[in-house]
């Protein structure tokens, strides 16, 4: 276990490679550098590593936690060529970033796409995936939830006022559930940047939308060729109203591959953000169930 008291984020980054050239991508680090027992938290389509900021400073004194910002995201380089954000380049990036950690296994918590990187991670021969968190994602994708997410995905939103553009998130983060006042600034935070004229826009590459909605399927999406080749232990955390992931899809999960463990969230859709003191329960249960105290 690592030593507690280090929960203060460290700011650091990897140099990683795309088929048009270098690429950096940045990452936040809480708890003992030492610890060799790693988490990976991984965010959503448009959101960042700073999300799991509350997850981190109650885990800390388990784990080494580490939260990327994906490319294109947050304080991470955008890639040269749009194309490329897609999960070849995420898989590559995220592999160069374990490296970096010096260690042999990690843990990982994916939130939406997150949880799509981790499960092809840990679908891998020789992956370094020892647990697996899925958060409101699995190997099949309701295409309308996919359409729903496109509909704003790749908007170039530019705010006049902080508070308009908190205002605009809390409409499209509806489905994240009932939040405080504070949780609901804290989402909006993480999620717009001033720019140089005072105005207020999504930190995010807006052509990672325009991809997104260039490659949207005609049905839903099935992967269970990833899911079924998973062996390590996995936790699926399903919000109660997910319009993304169906319960038929979750009881399937239960039976087959790895055979998940589930927990649904009620009154929650897409999808739960880890920041309530429970939902971390749920979190830190899990990776922490067989641990040696």
């Amino acid at each position: 276990m690592a030593e507690g008291g280090l929960t203060e984020p460290r700011r650091r980054s990897v140099q990683c490679a795309s088929p048009k050239g270098l690429h950096r991508i940045a990452y936040l680090e809480w708890g003992d550098p030492r610890n060799r027992d790693v988490l990976v938290c991984v965010h959503g389509l448009l959101r960042s590593a700073r999300d799991f900021e509350p997850l981190a400073r109650e885990l800390a004194s388990h784990f080494r936690i580490v939260c990327p910002d994906l490319a294109g995201r947050g304080d991470s380089d955008r890639l040269v060529d749009p194309a490329l954000y897609a999960m070849p380049q995420y898989l590559a990036d995220t592999v160069t970033l374990i490296a970096r950690l010096d260690t042999e296994s990690v843990n990982w918590l994916g939130t939406s796409l997150g949880g799509l990187v981790g499960m092809a991670l840990a679908a891998q021969a020789g992956t370094p995936i020892k647990k697996l968190v899925l958060n409101d994602i699995g190997p099949v994708i309701a295409h309308a939830a996919l359409e729903r997410i496109g509909a704003y995905a790749g908007e170039r939103h530019v705010f006049g006022t902080f508070d308009e553009g908190e205002g605009y998130m809390c409409a499209i983060a509806a489905p994240f559930g009932p939040h405080s006042e504070a949780q609901w600034r804290f989402l909006a935070e993480n999620w717009l940047r001033r720019s140089a004229d005072g105005r207020w826009q999504p930190h995010y590459d807006p052509q990672i939308g325009e991809t997104f909605r260039a490659s949207l399927p005609e049905r839903d999406m099935e992967l269970w060729h990833l899911y079924d080749a998973v062996r390590c232990p996995t936790l699926v955390i399903r919000g109660a109203q997910s319009d993304l992931l169906a319960r038929s899809t979750v009881e399937q999960m239960r039976r087959r591959g790895p055979k998940a463990s589930v927990i649904e969230i009620p009154g929650v859709g897409h999808a739960p953000t880890l920041l309530s003191a429970e939902q971390i329960g749920i979190v830190r249960e899990f990776l922490l169930q067989g641990e040696t105290p």
